[in-house]
């Protein structure tokens, strides 16, 4: 049972804090379902994140992305892995705080640079910039986290499974 009472758990975090892979060990820990936002975005666009960034610009994606959050907080409880940027929508904010229990996955840009570079997957906002990109994503954005979070779980040097044990600490305590 969540502290809260609130169905669904929401990590965030900038691009490489490991909201993906955390989801799905979290998920199995509390019984919940496991699902992304990008992954949905993609689904309903039928392309890539990356495709839609590159055809479509920034800012449709962010439309998709709040109606993907919108339409996964309107489905079963779930443990949901937001895309980095969710937060710079004030709705988007909203809905993170009136439906879930809001965990913040921080890291350090080391930390996350290190991560992104082994995944070989395309960030579409950190292509040209590498480090800087990410430093300035956490200025832009390092308030906002806070803003939305109920919780907050440093992932340096952490596997998968020990940041999902921390926040199922985290949200199952009392």
């Amino acid at each position: 049972m969540l502290l809260s009472g609130r169905v669904h758990v929401a990590l965030v975090g900038l691009s490489g804090s490991g909201k993906t892979v955390v989801a799905p060990v979290l998920a199995d820990l509390l019984g919940l379902v496991a699902v992304d936002t990008d992954a949905a975005v993609a689904r309903v666009a039928q392309r890539s994140v990356g495709e839609i960034f590159a055809e479509q610009g920034e800012a449709t994606f962010r439309e998709l992305e709040s109606g993907a959050l919108r339409a996964l907080l309107s489905g079963p409880p779930a443990v949901i892995a937001t895309g980095g940027g969710i937060v710079l929508a004030e709705t988007n904010r909203s809905l993170l705080r009136d439906h879930c229990e809001v965990v913040w996955l921080r890291s350090s840009i080391t930390t996350l640079a290190d991560r992104i570079a082994a995944s070989g997957e395309p960030r579409p906002l950190l292509q040209h910039g590498g480090r800087t990109a990410l430093a300035q994503q956490l200025l832009e954005r390092e308030d906002l986290y806070a803003e939305v979070a109920d919780h907050v779980v440093d992932t340096d040097s952490l596997e998968p499974d020990q940041v999902a044990r921390l926040v199922v600490s985290e949200v199952t305590r009392g």
